[in-house]
């Protein structure tokens, strides 16, 4: 719980103590406009609260005003002796209904949870608009506290989306199991999910959720989870004794199927005998799903030795995929069948299980299939489409929005102050007020707001709030082609296609100059420094350096260069060089079959769930824009093509 509150806030710097600033009060209090706004920003970056206070004292009106003040009660909420609740109480009335406000009661909601102020938590937390995962966890904890025994059938509802939840919920999961609300069948397959994931040490932590008596020790889960092999090679004799017994086992099963999968196989068949039908059926659909990801062809028949037994959306999702891969249509159509309704219904899935059923000649189910996406404008939308022989049109234009909400928009103090905050490059507190501005608002306002982006070349803003607006209309708005200046000579220098290379660049960055992912990718194409100096040399690009990448002309040469290398290595086709350009060529080779391979299917049996999603909106972004900018109807499906097959080796 400690953790997070400090994790929420800023930075560690501004917690330390107080330094006395060397300013009289007079000369701070004499910064105005934009400069005491980054004055007391740079304040709180510091820990000068003696400064920060005296500019939050002053009073102006600037759109701003209020962050001094807000960024003081927040610096003061992070210290051993918080503010008077009355001043936080008065900050939040008089500017209700605002961000900050919001954001506030959040700070304010945290500290009481530290204080283990239940009472004051429970009055506060229904004011709260847009709650996170840790306060959530931490109004149940407040409500058990306070003699609610109500959040307990909410925790046992929620249980399964709880896998990583953060530690504030540790009360009321525990709770939950120690009351009986969630059984303990459900800790362990609580469990199970944890080890097949990336984070894997969760599952030691929900081991407490168990009773002592019936838990495995932490030091031979761990054991399990990070020697699977030599763990397994080392079971004792009466290993299966037990659940907790086998379930370890189960879990270096687990744990050796994501590192070596034939491995895994050969020990399953050693002990398979001494688990349950139920504990083998769950190892064999670990086993199928992860064959699927790796395109196996033992997949289809692990997934048949599963049976029926509770799965996860994922393993369900990669059951059809295996049978989309191997190009069965009727395992296509009954994994399909056997979905929840609300996975059934997606526009993916209703897509395959219209080409299952034409596949086996019920062309009048298909097109009923086919008909509910049909025309939408995504990949599933375009293909569904393309069956009944249209291509995508030209978009049309939108018609134009009244003066009066163009106004609203311009007006709205969440937008204007969003605006004065990219224009101090605090891009940060910018997004947090525009999404506020735009949240719940209609769709006509939206709109303004969006065109209010676009006049302040705030490009991301005016593609998602356009987006959020309506996904099926505003095209000019949602497929925009700035700096095409810049960018069309490098496109035709590298013979791309236009349209192609405005549909990666539109996922990539949403023409953001200062874009910079969090693997370290930068710039309109977010290039990574290393490629950027692997394609600088390729290219005889000399004086490299890092920092260029934030320069938009070097970034789409180096960009526009890449595609064209990668594509050069990739048969020249888009699907892989897609694929490539976010994961890197040599996974987009090695992900192609050893026969040619519909190009739709490719796409959709992509192991990284990130590049799946990446390679069909970037497809589908390049028909919308080579529709818009060549003025002619375009296929979703010659894009896609057939992918040819790859060397045995790969």
């Amino acid at each position: 719980m400690r953790k997070a509150f400090w994790a929420s806030l800023f930075a560690a710097a501004f917690l330390l103590p107080g330094k006395a600033s060397t300013q009289p009060a007079n000369t701070m209090a004499a910064v105005s406009g934009a400069d005491r706004i980054v004055a007391a920003r740079e304040a709180l970056r510091k820990g000068d609260r003696a400064r920060l206070e005296a500019l939050a004292a002053v009073r102006e009106p600037h759109v701003l005003d209020i962050y001094p003040r807000y960024w003081l009660l927040m610096n003061q909420l992070a210290r051993s002796e918080p503010p008077p609740a009355r001043a936080l109480r008065d900050f939040i009335d008089a500017e209700d209904g605002s961000n900050l406000a919001e954001r506030l009661r959040a700070d304010w909601l945290r500290r009481m949870a530290r204080d283990g102020d239940w009472t004051g938590f429970v009055a506060l937390f229904p004011e709260l608009q847009n709650p996170d995962a840790e306060l959530r966890c931490s109004a149940w904890t407040a409500r058990l506290l306070t003699g609610d025994a109500s959040a307990l059938a909410e925790v046992a509802a929620q249980w399964d989306a709880l896998q990583s939840a953060p530690a504030s919920c540790d009360m009321p999961l525990s709770a939950a199991v120690e009351r009986g609300s969630v059984s303990e069948d459900r800790v362990w397959w609580r469990i199970r999910r944890q080890i097949d994931t990336r984070s894997p040490n969760d599952a030691l932590a929900s081991l407490a959720l168990l009773p002592p008596e019936v838990a495995p020790a932490r030091v031979d889960l761990d054991q399990a989870i990070r020697s699977p092999g030599p763990w397994l090679d080392r079971l004792p004799a009466n290993f299966a004794v037990t659940r907790a017994g086998r379930e370890l086992a189960l879990a270096a099963l687990v744990r050796l199927t994501r590192e070596d999968w034939p491995a895994a196989q050969l020990r399953l068949l050693r002990i398979q005998d001494r688990l349950s039908a139920e504990e083998r059926n769950y190892a064999n659909l670990v086993m199928a799903m992860h064959a699927a990801i790796g395109r196996r062809p033992e997949a289809m028949g692990l997934y048949a030795a599963a049976g029926s037994i509770d799965t996860t959306p994922m393993q369900r999702a990669w059951r059809v995929r295996a049978a989309l891969r191997a190009q069965d249509w009727r395992a296509v159509r009954s994994a399909i069948e056997a979905l929840p309704a609300e996975e059934r219904d997606s526009p993916d899935w209703l897509y395959w299980l219209g080409r299952a059923h034409a596949a086996s000649g019920n062309r009048d189910e298909a097109e009923s299939l086919y008909l509910r996406i049909a025309g939408e404008p995504h990949f599933y939308g375009m293909l569904a489409a393309e069956e009944f022989g249209q291509l995508f049109m030209p978009p049309p234009s939108t018609a134009p929005l009244p003066r009066a909400k163009l106004d609203e928009a311009e007006r709205d103090p969440s937008l204007r102050r969003a605006l004065a905050l990219y224009q101090l490059d605090m891009r940060t507190e910018a997004l947090r007020e525009w999404v506020w501005g735009v949240r719940n608002r209609d769709e006509q306002f939206r709109l303004a707001a969006a065109h209010l982006a676009l006049r302040h070349e705030l490009y991301d803003r005016a593609i998602n709030t356009a987006e959020l607006a309506n996904p099926r209309s505003n095209f000019e708005l949602r497929f925009l082609t700035p700096y095409r200046d810049l960018i069309e000579p490098q496109v035709r220098a590298q013979g791309l296609d236009l349209g192609w290379v405005y549909g990666l660049m539109r996922q990539e960055s949403r023409f953001v100059i200062p874009a910079h992912s969090s693997a370290g990718a930068q710039g309109l194409m977010q290039v990574m420094p290393d490629t950027g100096k692997w394609v600088a040399n390729r290219i005889g690009l000399s004086n490299y350096h890092p920092r260029l990448l934030t320069d938009p002309n070097t970034n789409v040469l180096l960009g526009t260069s890449y595609m064209r290398l990668i594509m050069e290595g990739l048969d020249d086709h888009p699907v892989l060089a897609s694929a490539g350009y976010n994961a890197g060529p040599g996974r987009a080779r090695r992900w192609r079959d050893a026969q040619p391979l519909e190009g739709a299917i490719y796409a959709e049996t992509i192991p990284f769930d990130e590049t799946r999603d990446y390679v069909k909106k970037v497809l589908a972004n390049a028909v919308v824009y080579a529709a818009m900018l060549e003025g002619q109807p375009q296929s979703l499906k010659a894009r896609l093509g057939t992918i040819a097959p790859g060397a045995a080796s790969e």
